[in-house]
């Protein structure tokens, strides 16, 4: 009997080490499996992360631009209402998700054309506010704002090409009123102190002129530094004529 007893306990405990061992079999394997894709899942992630240039800084910036580039096109040659993002990502050859890493809507990407815009006149203001008032600053603020209006006119001419659409966007509202403190700040820094009227509407031709000169011109030259050296020697000449009436 007693035999017969020890016989039975082994069995059980053997039982339960089998289950016990199954188990936990069990749960190593389901934890293997949530790791293995917790791992995937990571792996996506990352990639997606790459492909959007998020690993490194400079490839981040380089894809933004890309994308902005793209868009413009996209944009001009069907109409903001006409591109989608998933053609603008089609044509970058990235997922949609890179694309949304850095521009969440269309409206996000025309608002960065135009928020660099004034980053750059930001910038050149504040260099101009450190310099002292003479014509030799005067013509490089020129030269710089040339520069500035070259090399975004291919957003320029999209944007005024989709005007209607642009224009309902709710940043559109104070986008008018930004350009407007921006250029007076411009007139400030291109005139004396207290400067009569005809002075300042004089150089705030010369400014407005730099654009006009440049997109009408800007697809009839062959060499594009040569009209960036016309148009910047032009608007000089207008705004030094008004110091030497003073």
């Amino acid at each position: 009997m007693n035999n017969t007893r020890e016989a039975d306990r082994a069995a059980a405990q053997g039982t339960a080490a089998a289950q016990g061992t199954a188990a936990a079999l069990g749960t190593a394997a389901a934890q293997g499996t949530a790791a293995a894709r917790g791992g995937a899942a990571a792996r996506g992630a990352a990639a997606a992360r790459d492909e959007a240039g998020q690993a490194d800084p400079r490839v981040r910036c380089d894809t933004r631009t890309r994308i902005q580039q793209v868009a413009v096109e996209l944009f001009t040659e069907h109409g903001y209402e006409g591109t989608s993002l998933r053609e603008i990502a089609e044509r970058l050859d990235v997922t949609k998700a890179a694309l949304y890493y850095h521009f969440r809507s269309k409206e996000d990407i025309v608002r960065s054309l135009v928020e660099d815009y004034f980053a750059q006149m930001d910038a050149l203001i504040a260099w101009g506010r450190s310099q002292p008032r003479t014509a030799r600053v005067r013509r490089e603020i020129l030269n710089r704002y040339v520069h500035i209006v070259g090399e975004g006119d291919q957003a320029f001419r999209m944007l005024h090409q989709n005007q209607a659409a642009v224009q309902t966007m709710a940043s559109a509202k104070s986008r008018g009123e930004l350009f407007k403190e921006r250029i007076h700040s411009l007139v400030d820094l291109l005139t004396e102190p207290h400067a009569p009227l005809r002075e300042r509407v004089r150089t705030a031709m010369a400014i407005g002129g730099v654009s006009v000169g440049w997109m009408f011109f800007a697809d009839q030259v062959a060499d594009r530094g040569e009209l960036i050296d016309v148009v910047s020697s032009l608007a000089t000449e207008i705004v030094e004529s008004a110091h030497q009436e003073a």
